[in-house]
């Protein structure tokens, strides 16, 4: 069984080896198993780059905090995850203490990671609400993306819930060229709910449904299979060394959101407070219609809507274009000239339809649906190429417009009306 670096891993999320890995066959492996006592579980030191790489495109500049908690006796900690109002189970260890204390050194990146939250979890938890989930969940967002719905992983999985193409395209996300329903966070939260509901209904124990997100239920089912238990903790020492940091890393992420500031870290001002409303499109756009025609910054434009990786809305069906509030009903109003607004030049620059060229004959012809012609060479005459194509010097002039007997090499005569 192939695994993924640890340190990609850790830097774009993991759902690229949770669905490699999902067609796994359920019998045992010859993969090696370190049979650990849950005494000696330790957190192995790759997975600090999680905390040093993964969240280091985040914006901290508004962030100042020079005092910071971080360690506090370990009944605070527990006593605090058992305070959540969590359906999945959070319990503690020292592993999870570890990650826990790894965040809250990173106060910065925190409160980055924070801020982003104020705008993606409302989403995240309407939509999570409507398919009867765990709010928690939305916690594996800050794990698999740093709810950056940009994110790409050399694996080639993509947005806030790292779904490689073709898991995607399994729970209908749209993957092609001009469009790319992964990085869209309706779209693909709707399909990580499906994902995660599928999980679920596999183990019926959210903890080992996480721990399927990550490295995929064969290998959850073969580390059942080899402990003989259905419990995280205790098929730990036999799941793959990715996924045994996988959830400790999304209990201390819970943690870590919910008490930041108990530890001193800045508060969580919203990154992005503008209210916002979708409108379904079945025209052809470009975003910079969209953007010149309703006078939005184009940057903003391409930020709330992801998804159209090259700043097309395809059309041809129904297509949701994220707009600031206020701007929706001037997208209704403005329709007209938002469709014609450069539209030869952004978006009717493709040629739908091209003459083929084909030789008709060894006389040197060609036709072009259905019409003859012929270019001029170099000693051609009007008279002798009458003569090639049975026609006469009358009826070449009149089909060609010309007034002479005058030809020049390169030049091109059609041949019949």
């Amino acid at each position: 069984m192939k695994h993924i670096v640890l340190s990609l891993f850790l830097i774009f999320g993991t759902t690229a080896f949770a669905q490699t890995a999902w067609t796994d066959s359920l019998s045992t492996d010859s993969t090696e198993v370190a049979v650990l006592s849950f005494d000696s579980l330790t957190v192995d030191s790759v997975a600090n780059l999680f905390f040093d790489e993964a969240l280091a495109w985040l914006d901290t500049l508004n962030c100042t905090s020079d005092s910071i908690i971080v360690e506090l006796p370990d009944s605070v900690y527990k006593a605090r995850l058992q305070a959540l109002p969590f359906v999945i189970e959070v319990p503690y260890n020292q592993v999870v203490r570890s990650f826990i204390v790894r965040y809250l050194k990173s106060s910065k990146r925190l409160a980055g990671l924070r801020r982003k939250s104020q705008y993606y979890f409302p989403m995240f938890e309407d939509i999570l609400g409507k398919e009867g989930l765990p709010y928690e969940l939305k916690y594996l967002a800050v794990i698999e993306s740093a709810l950056n719905p940009m994110a790409h992983s050399h694996m080639g999985a993509a947005g806030l819930w790292q779904f490689m193409p073709s898991t995607g395209k399994l729970y209908g996300l749209e993957v092609n060229s001009l469009v790319d329903e992964r990085m869209d966070p309706v779209r693909s939260t709707q399909a990580a709910c499906a994902f995660l509901k599928s999980l679920y209904a596999l183990f019926h124990d959210w903890n080992l449904a996480i721990a399927a997100y990550n490295c995929g239920p064969g290998n959850v089912n073969k580390a059942i299979h080899r402990s003989g238990k259905r419990d995280f903790w205790s098929i730990y020492p036999y799941l793959p060394k990715e996924t045994r940091s996988y959830l400790p890393i999304f209990i201390a992420a819970s943690y870590a959101m919910n008490y930041a500031e108990d530890h001193g870290v800045c508060p969580a001002d919203a990154e992005h407070t503008m209210a916002t409303d979708t409108i379904m499109t079945c025209e052809r756009l470009h975003l910079e219609q969209v953007a010149k025609v309703l006078d939005l910054p184009i940057e903003e434009l391409r930020h709330l809507n992801p998804q159209y990786a090259r700043d097309i809305v395809p059309g041809g069906k129904p297509y949701a274009l994220c707009l600031p509030i206020e701007r929706a009903g001037w997208f209704i109003d403005q329709h007209d000239s938002i469709v014609a607004y450069r539209a030869d030049e952004l978006i009717n620059n493709r040629r739908a339809e091209i003459d083929l060229m084909q030789k008709t004959s060894l006389n040197g012809g060609y036709s072009v649906n259905g019409v003859t012609y012929y270019k001029i060479k170099n000693g051609d005459t009007l008279s002798g190429i009458a003569k090639k194509f049975h026609c006469s010097v009358k009826q070449l002039k009149a089909w060609n417009g010309l007034t002479s007997d005058n030809i020049r090499a390169g030049k091109t005569l059609k041949i019949g009306k």
